[in-house]
């Protein structure tokens, strides 16, 4: 910092040289003044020392303002209107003032932003629940001819408009997950059974079979959220596997006390390149490019929500056959053993 003062002041510091210099001339070449060489250095050598300590004076009392600032910015704070630093000069209110100008002109854009985002996603919402009024009552046409092949093939396309809908719905209430977190002890046969549930005619569409290991694991986590997330990673493995495949879910311990929810397929696997992207928003792979099957929106929303809820994703795939995504489940904290 103390450079770039210097460098702020370089022309009062040229000032002062090119004013030494002009006094030690005329007291050189003026006839009228004798001065000894001598008396001369000691004269520049003292002036340079008092313009050196008025120098770092005035660095130190007029940085003092800059110093805080940077301190405030370190440090961030709610009410940063209060904790703007006291001023010693007119040029630092000045800036305070136009601080506080712009930070409540902003403030008021980023209101307004959220409000619409708000409203927005309360229209979003209210939409799904709408739509959801006639999806339920071709169900309900769809269960009562379900001997019919065709209807069993309509009711495969009714099941993916369903999850689309209502994977809007989810990203709707994203902002407001908080607020909605409301973690229990959840077994993983429940949670795995709900989902395989919601996909059984895609699953008998394709002629996928779904083998499960023993679930008797209970884990601390938010039901909804979790079965959410499960979901996502499903409908990924159902998407993938080829007919007549069988996807594997299974459970373990690990040494670390952590419950683990291991979900593997039999598709076309992950390139080593790619494991690293699959959760990124937007990021469909050369897989998923392959089959032009993939949105790059599930992984990213699992990812997203698992990471706010306490659940860790791990992908893992031996790059040519079959892929698998663990759900690692945090352990409880002192909070979750009330639910004992």
């Amino acid at each position: 910092m103390f450079l770039n003062y210097l460098n702020d002041m370089k022309s009062w510091i040229l000032f002062f040289l090119i004013s030494l210099f002009s006094a030690d001339l005329l007291l050189w070449l003026d006839p009228g003044f004798r001065v000894k060489m001598s008396s001369l250095f000691y004269l520049n050598l003292l002036l340079w020392v008092a313009f050196s300590s008025f120098v770092i004076w005035r660095f130190w009392k007029e940085t003092a303002y800059t110093r805080k600032l940077m301190l405030l910015k370190e440090e961030p704070v709610t009410d940063w209107y209060e904790a703007l630093p006291k001023t010693s000069f007119m040029r630092d209110e000045q800036v305070n003032e136009i601080l506080k100008v712009v930070g409540i002109f902003f403030s008021r854009q980023l209101n307004d932003i959220r409000q619409t985002n708000v409203n927005q996603g309360d229209y979003t919402a209210a939409w799904v629940h709408e739509v959801k009024a006639p999806l339920t009552a071709m169900k309900i046409l769809i269960d009562s001819n379900y001997n019919s092949p065709t209807i069993r093939r309509v009711e495969t396309e009714w099941l993916r408009i369903y999850l689309l809908i209502d994977q809007q719905l989810y990203i709707s209430r994203l902002p407001t997950l908080e607020s909605d977190y409301m973690p229990e002890k959840v077994g993983l046969n429940e949670i795995v059974s709900s989902e395989i549930r919601e996909l059984r005619s895609w699953c008998r569409e394709k002629n996928i079979a779904i083998e499960i290991e023993e679930l008797e694991e209970k884990v601390v986590t938010d039901r909804k959220w979790s079965r959410f997330v499960l979901r996502q990673i499903l409908m990924n493995a159902v998407k993938y596997s080829p007919e007549g495949g069988t996807i594997y879910i299974s459970t373990h311990v690990e040494t670390t006390g952590h419950r683990v929810l291991s979900i593997t397929d039999e598709g076309p696997g992950i390139p080593n390149h790619d494991i690293p992207r699959i959760f990124d928003k937007g990021f469909t792979g050369s897989t998923g490019r392959l089959h032009n099957a993939a949105t790059g929106l599930g992984l990213y929303l699992a990812k997203k929500i698992a990471d706010k809820i306490g659940i860790s994703l791990l992908a893992m795939s031996n790059n040519t056959k079959g892929a698998t995504i663990e759900m690692v489940f945090s352990l409880e904290n002192e909070f979750d053993k009330i639910l004992k």
